[in-house]
C-alpha cells in the first residue's frame, strides 16, 4: 500500500484576481506502517496537502497515485480511496450529529452496504480502540469532554477500516492531560494495529515525541523531509520560516554554551536527561 504524489501543484481560485497557490510541485510517497508528522506556519499548505490524500481536494496539476494506479484517472473509484484513506477533520467531534455515540459510529460502516452484525462488530473494535467503555454507547456525543468527543469521532473513522489514518491537528482545543491521551492513542494505533498515521501539529514537541518522519511545509513547498533529528538539526533554518524546534532544544544548546558535551540533536526531555547524565559521568 502506498501513497505517491508526483509534482503535485494546487491553486486556489485559478485564474482569477484571487489566485493563491497553495502547493508547487510537491513530490512524496507514503508508504506501509509510518507514522508522519507534517508541520509548517499558517498558509503553508498543510491541510490542503492531506485533503489530497484521499481525493478530497483534486490537484490542479501533477498525479496522486495509490497503489500504482492514478486516482484521477477515470476508471478509478474514489469511493474505495476514501474507505481505504480514513481523513479526521480538525475539531471533528463537530461533526458528530447522531443521538447516542454507538449510532454515531455505525454511521460510516452502514454506508458501506455491511450487514447490520458487521457494523456492530466494527463499532464496538473502534470504540474499544479509542478507549470508549461501553458505559457511554448509550449515551449523547454532545455530553461526552472534549476528549471523549474526540476520540468518538476518530473511532468514527476507524470502524471503517483504513489502511491510512490521517488526522488534522488532532490535539487542537485540548488541555494537556487530553493532548497527551489523544496523541498516546494515535502512537498505540500505529505500533499496534500497523496503520500509517499522518497527522497535522503546530506542536514541535509532539512531533519530535511521536512520529518517525517529519514533513515541513513552506509556501506550499516541502522543505525538509526525514527524521526529527535531523529535521530539527536546521532549527535555525526553522526559524527563518516562523518555525522552532523544541524548547528542550535550546536549554540543550544553552548548556552546550557552558560546556556540556553531546553528539546528538535533543529534541526530548528524556534525550535532555540522558544528554545531561553523561555529562557529568564524565
Amino acid at each position: 500500500m502506498a501513497i505517491e504524489l508526483q509534482h503535485v501543484s494546487y491553486t486556489y481560485s485559478q485564474d482569477t484576481v484571487y489566485e493563491m497557490h497553495a502547493l508547487e510541485d510537491v513530490n512524496l510517497k507514503i508508504g506501509d506502517n509510518e507514522c508522519i508528522g507534517i508541520i509548517g506556519h499558517t498558509g503553508s499548505g498543510k491541510s490542503t496537502l492531506i485533503q489530497h490524500l484521499n481525493g478530497l481536494v483534486k490537484a490542479t496539476d501533477g498525479a496522486i497515485l495509490y497503489n500504482g494506479k492514478n486516482i484521477y484517472d477515470s476508471d478509478f473509484a474514489l469511493p474505495s480511496l476514501r474507505r481505504k484513506v480514513g481523513l479526521v477533520f480538525q475539531y471533528p467531534e463537530y461533526q458528530l450529529f447522531e443521538a447516542d455515540v454507538f449510532s454515531d459510529v455505525c454511521f460510516g460502516p452502514k454506508n458501506l452496504g455491511l450487514s447490520e452484525d458487521e457494523i456492530r462488530a466494527r463499532a464496538k473494535k473502534a470504540l474499544e480502540q479509542v478507549g470508549i467503555p461501553e458505559s457511554l454507547y448509550d449515551k449523547s456525543p454532545f455530553l461526552l469532554s472534549g476528549g471523549q468527543k474526540r476520540r468518538v469521532a476518530i473511532a468514527g473513522v476507524l470502524a471503517m477500516e483504513p489502511e491510512i489514518l490521517i488526522l488534522d491537528e488532532p490535539t487542537a482545543g485540548l488541555d494537556p492531560r487530553g493532548r497527551d491521551a489523544i496523541l498516546t492513542l494515535i502512537r498505540d494505533l500505529y505500533e499496534k494495529r500497523k496503520i500509517t498515521v499522518v497527522f497535522v501539529s503546530h506542536s514541535m514537541e509532539d512531533v519530535a515525541r511521536y512520529v518517525e518522519r517529519l514533513i515541513v511545509l513552506n509556501h506550499g513547498h516541502v522543505i525538509y523531509d526525514d527524521a526529527p533529528k535531523a529535521v530539527f538539526a536546521h532549527y535555525k533554518e526553522l526559524e527563518q520560516i516562523g518555525l522552532r524546534a523544541p524548547q528542550i532544544t535550546y536549554a540543550i544548546d544553552r548548556l552546550q554554551a557552558s560546556g556540556l558535551r553531546t553528539s546528538q540533536v535533543v529534541t526530548t526531555v528524556a534525550e535532555a536527561k540522558n544528554a545531561v547524565l553523561e555529562w557529568f559521568a564524565q
